[in-house]
C-alpha cells in the first residue's frame, strides 16, 4: 500500500510552542506563531500525550504545562477540551476518507479496493498511535459523549464504503443476494479493523495493527490481490 497516512503536520522549528527559560537571550527573539499554527501545536501536543501507554485522563492544565503556556492561552484557540478532541477527530476523518476516496477513484477491482481500505486504516493507526486511542474510544472514556458518537459514525462510514465495494464485487460474481452478503461481510471486516486497532492501543502500541495483515486479508477477502 503506497498511500501511507500522514502524521499531524509539524510547524517550523522556529515557531514551536516550547518557550525558552525566562533569562535566556532567546526570549526576546523567539518568533510568535503564525495564525493557525498555535492550534496545530495544541493538537500535536494532545496527540503526543495520548501516545504515552497507560496515560490517564489528560487535563488542560497538563496540556498547557507541556506547551509552557497558560490554560487561558489554550482557550483562545479552543472553547473547550472537547473541541480539541474534535480537532483530532476532524484530522482522522479528513485523512482517512481522503485516502478512501483516492482508492475508489484509482482501483477498478472492488475487492482490491476493500483490501486497500483495510490496509490504509491499519497504516494510519500505526503512524498515529495517539489518535488510535481516540479512534477506539480509550481516550474518550471521561470526555463528552458526543465525541464517542462521532467516532462511531466514523466506523459506520468506513463500513459503508466497504459495503458499497463488496456489493459491486458480489454482483460481478453473480450471487443472488449481493446486498445481504455485502452487509454481512462489511460488518465482519470493520469489526476486524476495530479489533486490530484496539489491540494496538491496549498493548501499549507493541502489537502492530498490520501484523500478518496479508494472511488476514486472504481470509477476509479471498480473490482480491493488491
Amino acid at each position: 500500500m503506497t498511500n501511507a497516512a500522514p502524521e499531524m503536520p509539524t510547524p517550523d522549528d522556529d515557531t514551536l510552542a516550547t518557550a525558552p527559560a525566562a533569562d535566556s537571550p532567546e526570549t526576546t527573539t523567539r518568533k510568535r506563531p503564525k495564525p493557525g499554527e498555535r492550534r496545530v501545536q495544541i493538537l500535536q501536543a494532545l496527540a503526543t500525550m495520548l501516545e504515552q501507554p497507560g496515560a490517564e485522563r489528560i487535563t488542560t492544565a497538563a496540556l498547557a504545562a507541556r506547551l509552557e503556556v497558560s490554560e487561558a492561552a489554550l482557550y483562545r484557540h479552543f472553547a473547550s477540551k472537547a473541541q480539541m478532541f474534535e480537532g483530532l477527530i476532524e484530522f482522522i476523518e479528513q485523512t482517512v476518507f481522503g485516502l478512501v476516496n483516492q482508492v475508489g477513484e484509482r482501483e477498478a477491482d472492488p475487492l482490491v479496493r476493500c483490501r486497500k481500505l483495510v490496509t490504509l486504516l491499519m497504516q494510519f493507526g500505526e503512524k498515529n498511535p495517539g489518535m488510535t486511542r481516540v479512534m477506539v474510544g480509550d481516550a474518550l472514556v471521561f470526555e463528552n459523549e458526543r465525541l464517542q458518537q462521532r467516532m462511531n459514525l466514523f466506523f459506520d462510514k468506513f463500513e459503508s464504503s466497504l459495503r458499497q465495494h463488496l456489493r459491486e464485487a458480489a454482483v460481478l460474481t453473480g450471487t443472488t443476494t449481493p446486498t445481504v452478503d455485502a452487509q454481512a461481510d462489511a460488518s465482519v471486516i470493520t469489526a476486524f479493523c476495530v479489533g486490530r486497532l484496539q489491540r494496538f492501543a491496549r498493548s501499549g502500541f507493541k502489537r502492530s495493527p498490520g501484523e500478518s495483515l496479508e494472511h488476514s486479508l486472504n481470509l477476509l477477502l479471498p480473490g482480491g490481490r493488491l
